[in-house]
């Protein structure tokens, strides 16, 4: 029997979070190893484990994956959350594809000095609202069916309710207009595997705060 997948990533958020989100949406219990110090960064790209010298990587099914975009599609792709057939996934991908311009903005933000903040988080309001939120809440309302795709779960509806939430973190008035959206948000909050993971102690990680972006240069040297 195979061993439970095990995330090679810093102890935060990036590009792992969403891989998280799935593999606990899915039900599958997975290990973590932190890259905490420069000397398990060097350790792991020396070994050749990184095809591309970068992380987020995950072993899983006897398998060194990375790229986050292929590690995530493997994931949906076993656990039947990738639709049922070409045209299904067409759509999933189309909404992922969509929800990653705004998603990027997102992860980013902490990144950016102080004196940009104003003007970054201003934009990420604008596009959320006037862009990326009503286009969702448009296909909800266009089918009137519980999820986005073919009328049950699919990652696509697990990357957006994550993405809800992130947002709501940076301003919880942002869903005020998408009634669709919020019920999305507590429809896939309330399944079993998700519930599980949105309580304190979880696998989910917390907002990156300013010391974990320090910590992360001293270790990735970025």
């Amino acid at each position: 029997m195979a061993g439970k997948p095990k995330l090679h990533y810093f102890n935060g958020r990036g590009r792992m979070e969403s891989i998280r989100w799935l593999l606990a949406a899915a039900g599958v219990e997975f290990e973590e190893q932190f890259i905490t110090c420069p000397e398990d960064w060097d350790k792991l790209r020396n070994d050749g484990r990184l095809m591309f010298g970068q992380v987020p990587m995950v072993e899983i099914d006897g398998m060194e994956l990375v790229q986050t975009r292929a590690i995530l599609n493997y994931i949906a792709s076993k656990h039947n959350l990738y639709g049922k057939d070409l045209k299904e996934r067409a759509l999933i991908d189309m909404y992922i594809e969509g929800m990653a311009d705004l998603n990027e903005m997102i992860i980013m933000f902490p990144m950016h000095p102080p004196g940009e903040k104003d003007a970054k988080l201003a934009l990420i309001k604008e596009k959320t609202t006037n862009r990326y939120f009503p286009a969702f809440e448009k296909v909800l309302k266009s089918h009137g069916q519980d999820y986005l795709v073919g009328n049950r779960l699919s990652r696509a509806d697990i990357h957006l309710v994550e993405l809800i939430y992130h947002v709501e973190e940076l301003d919880p008035s942002l869903t005020a207009n998408f009634p669709l959206l919020k019920a999305l948000k507590t429809r896939i909050s309330n399944l079993p595997n998700v519930k599980k993971f949105l309580q304190p102690g979880s696998q989910r990680k917390p907002p990156v705060t300013a010391e974990a972006i320090e910590q992360a240069r001293k270790v990735f040297k970025f």
